[in-house]
C-alpha cells in the first residue's frame, strides 16, 4: 500500500486515479513545516470540509502561516463533523462504516497506516474512543488528541510563528512583493524586456558605453594634498656635518620635511646640531630689514632694535575686521563725496587706513583733505601727525601760511623743533600774528630766563590785561615794591577779582605784614561787593584752604575772618562753623579749622561744645604752648566746668611742671570748692608725685566736703595701698552705711578679707559676709557674683585640713547658676561658669555650656572669643569665620582671631588684626595686652614703644 501510494503521488494524474478531495500532498506523513499541539496525526478533509474541492495548497499563496491557517479550518469544521457523526452512531448504535475502496477490499485486522505511524490497532479491550473518519487514501482523518480543543495558547503561537514569517519575508530587500501568480519577483525579471532588446545594439553602441566608475565611499571623501615644509639651508648643512656617515638619515633630510595631519616630522636618529638656526634667523631679519626700510633724505626710518617688539605688538586683522573695515571704507567715502568740506570725515578716513595698516594710503587721503578743506586745522594736525618729521614741518609751515591765527598749528610747529632758539622764532611769528593768544605768551615765557620772563610779562600784561596768571606771574617775578605797583595795576585792570586781592595778601604776609593782610582781605571784600562780583562763601572757604596749602596761614585766617558769616542765619551759625571747622580738619587744613573756631568762640564764648572742639584740634595738631593758651581761655570763660581745670593741670603734671598744676587746681578748688572730680584730681596728683600723707589730708577734706562713693572708695584704695588693711575696711563700712547701692564697695571689702588679710576661717566669714551683703543690695551686679563665686572657690584652702577641693567647684557652681537665673542672657556670668569647669577638669560640660551659652547670646562677642580660643586646633579657623560672620566689629572676636594668626607665624595679618582690635575700642586692657605680648615676641623696638605709648595715651580699664 505503501509502495502503491507513493507511485499514485509521484504520478500525478497521469493514468492513475485521481486526487481525492481536499487532498494535503505529505500531511499524512508528517511532511508539514510546522505543527500545534492541535495538528498532530493525520489530516485529511472529508467530502463536506472546504466547499470547492480544494486543498489547503491550492489556494496558497506559498506562505506556512497561510497553509497552516487553512488547515485550522479544516480541522475546525471535521471536528464538527465527527462530533455529529458520533452523536448519530450513538443513537443508531452501529460503528463508523467505512466508505468503498479503489484497490479492493482490505485484509482482516488490517490498519492503514499503523506501519508509519498514521494509525494505531486496536485493542480487545478498547472501549470504541479510537480514531474515526477513515479515508480510504490517507486512513484515518481525525486528531489524536480529540478532547483538547484549539485555545488561546495555539492562537498565540501561531501569531508569533506568523510574524516570523513576516520578518524574514522583510530582509530579502532584494525581491518585490508576491506578483499575481504568488510566485516572487526578482530583480532580474523586471529588467527581461530591456534584455530582450540588448540584441539589437549595434557594435558601436556597445564601443560608446562610458566605463562603470569606483563609487565607494572612500573615493566620495575629499583627499587632502601633500604639504612640504622647506627646511633651511643651514639647518641642512649642519646636519650633513654631523650625520656624514648617516646616508639614510641624509636622504632623509636631503628634501623637504613631509607634513601629515597638519604636524611636522622630521625623522632624526641623533641630537641635532641648531646652532646654524642662529645665522639663518639673523639672515632672516636682515633681509625683512632691508625690505622694509624707507629712505628718507637718505637715512632708513627702520629702528633695527626696536623692529622685533614692533613685530610683536604687529595686531593680525580678522576676517570681521577686515569686513569692518570695508564697510568703514565705504561709509566714509560717501561722507566724503556728500560734503567734501567736512574735515572730520577726511580724518576719520585716515585713521581708517592707518588702523588698516596701510599708512601710505592714509596720508594720501590726509593730503587729499588738506586740498578740500585748507581751512580746518583740526585736518592740518592730522596730516602732520601722519606723515615723518621733516614732511610734518613742511606742512604745518604751509598751514600756517594758509591760516596764519591758528593758535594749534604754531604750537604744533614749536614741539616739533628740537631746539629752545627754534622754538622761540616759531613762537615769535605765532605772537607776530596773535598777540592777544594768552596760550602763545605762556608758551613763550616758559622758554625764557627770569630777567628775560619779566620783559616778555611786561610786555604781555599790556597786550592781554584780562589775563589774570600774567599778572601774578609777573609779580611773583618782580620785587615787593614792584610786585605792589605790578598788583594795583592788576586791580585797576580787573576790578571783580578776588585772585589778585588774594595774591596781595599773599604779597604782604610774605614780608610778615600780619596787620596788612587783614587790610587788604577787608578792603577786597568790600571792593567786590562795590563791583556785584558775586563769591559765594564756600568759595571763599576753598580759598583759605588753598591760600593755607601755599603757605599762608595768615591770609587763611583773615579769609574766614571777613567771610565767615557771609550767608548764614543767627539760628545756625554754631552749628554751621562748627561743621565748617570740622570738614576743613579733615581736609587737613588746621589753620583754617583754628580760625574758624575761634572765630566761633569769639561769638560764642560760653559753649562748651566750642571750647572742647578746639581743645581737642589744639591737642591732635597743635603743641603745648597753644593747648595751654586754649584751656587757660576756656578755664577763664568757663570756670564752673572742671573738665578745663583738670585738663590744664594734667598736661601741666605730664610735662613735669607739679607746681603749676598744684597752683591750677587751687584756682579750680575756690571755683568749685565741692566739686568731687577737682578733689580727687589733687589727690591723685598728690598720690601719684609721693605725698601720700597730703593725699590722706585731702582725702578726709573731700569726705567732709564733698562726701562720695567715689571719695570713700579712693580714701579706703589709698589705705589698701598703703598696707594698712584695717583702716581700709573701717573706712568701707563707713562708705557702705551711706552708700549701701554702691558694689565696688562691697567688692573692695570682700577682695581685702580674702586677698589681703591672711587666710583664716574667720577672714573666709567676714568675705562671705560682704558679698552676701552686697548681692542683697546689688543682685543685678554680675561682677559681684563672679566675685562671690570665686570665693567659694577657693574657700577650701582657708581650712588647713580641708583636702576635698570639688566641694568648692560645687558651691561656685551653685551661685553662678543663681546668678543665671537672676541675670539671663548675661554673657559674662556664662563665661565665668565655663572657665570654672574648665579649671575644674569638666572639659565636656564646659563645652555643653558653651553651646547653651552660645544659644542664649549668640551674638556675645566675649562668648565667642572664648569659643574660638577653647576649640580645637582644627576647628579654630570655622569657628573664627562664624565669630566673624556673627560680629564683625566685635573687639574680642577680633583679637581672638589676631592671636589665632599669631600662632600660625602670620605676623602681618596678626598685627593687623591686633591694631583692629585696639582701635574698635582702646579701653579694652586684654587686647593691649595681647597687642605688646605679640610685639615683644616678634615686633622690633620701635614697634614696641609705640604700642606702649599708645596704651599709656589710651589709659585701657
Amino acid at each position: 500500500f505503501k509502495s502503491t501510494s507513493k507511485m499514485a503521488f509521484r504520478s500525478g494524474g497521469s493514468g492513475q486515479a485521481s486526487r481525492p478531495k481536499n487532498y494535503v500532498p505529505g500531511l499524512g506523513r508528517g511532511a508539514a513545516g510546522f505543527t500545534t499541539r492541535s495538528d498532530i496525526g493525520p489530516m485529511a478533509s472529508s467530502s463536506s470540509g472546504v466547499s470547492g474541492g480544494e486543498g489547503p495548497g491550492a489556494d496558497s499563496g506559498g506562505s506556512r502561516a497561510a497553509e497552516l491557517r487553512a488547515a485550522k479550518l479544516q480541522m475546525k469544521a471535521m471536528q464538527q463533523q465527527q462530533q455529529q457523526k458520533q452523536q448519530q452512531q450513538e443513537q443508531q448504535g452501529s460503528s463508523v462504516g467505512v466508505g468503498p475502496s479503489p484497490f479492493g477490499a482490505a485484509p482482516s485486522g488490517y490498519v492503514p497506516g499503523s506501519g508509519r505511524g498514521a494509525g494505531f490497532k486496536k485493542d480487545d479491550d478498547d472501549d470504541g474512543g479510537g480514531p474515526t473518519g477513515y479515508d480510504s487514501f490517507g486512513g484515518y482523518n481525525d486528531k489524536l488528541f480529540d478532547s483538547t480543543p484549539y485555545d488561546d495558547d495555539d492562537e498565540e503561537a501561531d501569531n508569533i510563528y506568523e510574524a516570523i514569517d513576516d520578518r524574514m519575508n522583510g530582509k530579502k530587500r532584494g525581491r518585490s512583493q508576491e506578483g499575481e501568480g504568488g510566485v516572487i519577483s526578482r530583480v532580474g525579471d523586471q529588467f527581461r524586456e530591456l534584455k530582450e532588446k540588448l540584441k539589437d545594439v549595434t557594435e558601436d553602441e556597445w564601443a560608446a558605453i562610458p566605463d562603470v566608475g569606483d563609487y565607494s565611499l572612500r573615493y566620495k571623501q575629499k583627499r587632502r594634498e601633500d604639504v612640504f615644509t622647506p627646511i633651511t639651508d643651514s639647518l641642512l648643512e649642519a646636519r650633513n656635518k654631523v650625520n656624514k656617515d648617516a646616508t639614510a638619515s641624509s636622504n632623509a633630510l636631503a628634501g623637504t620635511a613631509q607634513v601629515d595631519d597638519g604636524t611636522a616630522s622630521v625623522a632624526m636618529n641623533s641630537v641635532s646640531h641648531m646652532s646654524g638656526l642662529a645665522d639663518a634667523r639673523g639672515t632672516i631679519l636682515g633681509m625683512s630689514l632691508d625690505k622694509m626700510s624707507d629712505s628718507v633724505s637718505g637715512q632708513t626710518v627702520v629702528d633695527p632694535k626696536g623692529y622685533l617688539t614692533s613685530l610683536s605688538n604687529t595686531k593680525i586683522a580678522t576676517s570681521a575686521e577686515i569686513g569692518d573695515i570695508n564697510k568703514a571704507r565705504l561709509l566714509l567715502k560717501s561722507v566724503r563725496d556728500t560734503n567734501p568740506k567736512h574735515g572730520p570725515g577726511w580724518i576719520a578716513a585716515a585713521r581708517v587706513e592707518e588702523a588698516a595698516g596701510k599708512t601710505l594710503q592714509a596720508r594720501k587721503l590726509i593730503q587729499d583733505g588738506c586740498e578740500a578743506c585748507p581751512a580746518n586745522e583740526d585736518v592740518w594736525l592730522e596730516a602732520a601727525r601722519l606723515h615723518p618729521i621733516d614732511a610734518a614741518k613742511t606742512i604745518l609751515a604751509t598751514a600756517v601760511r594758509r591760516m596764519p591765527t591758528s593758535v594749534k598749528l604754531f604750537l604744533r610747529a614749536a614741539d616739533l623743533e628740537n631746539h629752545d632758539e627754534a622754538k622761540k622764532a616759531v613762537l615769535r611769528k605765532a605772537l607776530e600774528a596773535n598777540p592777544s593768544s594768552v596760550t602763545l605768551w605762556k608758551a613763550m615765557v616758559e622758554l625764557e630766563e627770569a630777567e628775560d620772563a619779566k620783559i616778555l610779562l611786561s610786555v604781555a600784561v599790556e597786550k592781554v590785561p584780562h589775563s589774570v596768571e600774567m599778572w601774578l606771574a609777573l609779580a611773583r617775578l618782580e620785587s615787593y615794591e614792584n610786585a605792589r605797583k605790578v598788583l594795583n595795576q592788576a586791580r585797576k585792570a580787573l576790578p571783580a577779582d578776588r585772585s589778585i586781592w588774594i595774591a596781595a595778601a599773599k604779597l604782604e604776609e610774605s614780608q610778615n605784614h600780619g596787620d596788612m593782610v587783614d587790610k587788604v582781605i577787608d578792603r577786597a571784600v568790600k571792593s567786590l561787593a562795590k563791583h556785584d562780583a558775586i563769591v559765594s562763601r564756600a568759595q571763599w572757604l576753598k580759598d583759605a584752604e588753598s591760600a593755607e596749602f601755599s603757605g599762608a596761614p595768615l591770609t587763611a585766617g583773615a579769609i574766614v575772618k571777613f567771610t565767615l558769616g557771609m550767608g548764614v542765619d543767627f539760628e545756625d551759625r554754631q552749628r554751621t562753623w562748627s561743621d565748617d571747622a570740622s570738614g576743613a580738619l579733615s581736609r587737613r587744613a588746621v589753620a583754617t579749622a583754628r580760625a574758624i573756631l575761634a572765630h566761633s568762640l569769639a561769638a560764642f564764648p560760653s559753649k562748651r561744645s566750642l571750647w572742647l572742639q578746639a581743645v581737642d584740634l589744639e591737642r591732635n595738631h597743635g603743641d603745648a604752648v597753644s593747648l595751654d593758651e586754649v584751656l587757660a581761655a576756656a578755664s577763664e570763660r568757663l570756670p564752673k566746668q572742671e573738665i578745663f581745670w583738670l585738663v590744664r593741670a594734667k598736661e601741666k603734671w605730664q610735662s613735669g611742671d607739679i607746681d603749676t598744676a598744684r597752683e591750677i587746681l587751687t584756682q579750680a578748688f575756690a571755683a568749685n570748692p565741692n566739686s568731687e572730680p577737682v578733689w580727687l584730681a589733687a589727690v591723685k596728683l598728690e598720690w601719684e608725685t609721693g605725698e601720700i600723707e597730703r593725699a590722706r589730708v585731702l582725702l578726709k577734706r573731700a569726705r567732709e566736703r564733698a562726701s562720695s562713693e567715689r571719695v570713700y572708695m579712693k580714701s579706703a584704695l589709698l589705705e589698701r595701698e598703703s598696707k594698712q588693711f584695717n583702716d581700709s575696711l573701717s573706712l568701707i563700712e563707713e562708705g557702705l552705711s551711706k552708700y549701701s547701692s554702691f558694689p565696688k564697695l562691697w567688692m573692695m571689702g570682700g577682695q581685702i578679707c580674702s586677698c589681703d588679710l591672711d587666710k583664716s576661717k574667720a577672714a573666709l566669714d567676714r568675705a562671705r559676709s560682704f558679698y552676701q551683703k552686697g548681692l542683697k543690695q546689688c543682685p543685678n551686679n554680675a561682677v559681684l557674683w563672679i566675685l562671690a563665686s570665686r570665693l567659694e572657690e577657693i574657700a577650701p584652702t582657708f581650712n588647713e585640713h580641708s583636702k576635698k577641693s570639688s566641694v568648692g567647684f560645687t558651691k561656685a557652681r551653685s551661685l553662678l547658676e543663681i546668678a543665671r537665673l537672676k541675670n539671663p542672657r548675661n554673657p559674662d556670668l556664662w563665661l565665668e561658669s565655663i572657665r570654672l569647669e574648665r579649671r575644674a577638669g569638666n572639659d565636656k560640660l564646659a563645652v555643653a555650656l558653651m553651646a547653651r551659652a552660645l544659644q542664649e547670646c549668640p551674638m556675645s562677642g566675649k562668648l565667642l572669643a572664648e569659643n574660638i580660643t577653647t576649640a580645637p586646633r582644627v576647628e579654630q579657623k570655622s569657628k573664627s569665620a562664624d565669630a566673624i560672620k556673627k560680629c564683625p566689629d566685635d573687639p574680642h572676636v577680633i583679637a581672638a582671631v589676631a592671636s589665632l594668626f599669631a600662632m600660625e607665624r602670620k605676623k602681618v595679618k596678626a598685627r593687623k588684626w591686633f591694631e583692629r582690635a585696639v582701635v574698635l575700642n582702646p579701653d579694652i586692657g586684654d587686647s593691649w595686652a595681647k597687642y605688646y605680648a605679640f610685639e615683644l615676641e616678634n615686633g622690633t623696638k620701635d614697634h614696641q614703644e609705640k604700642v606702649m605709648s599708645r596704651c599709656m595715651t589710651a589709659e585701657p580699664k
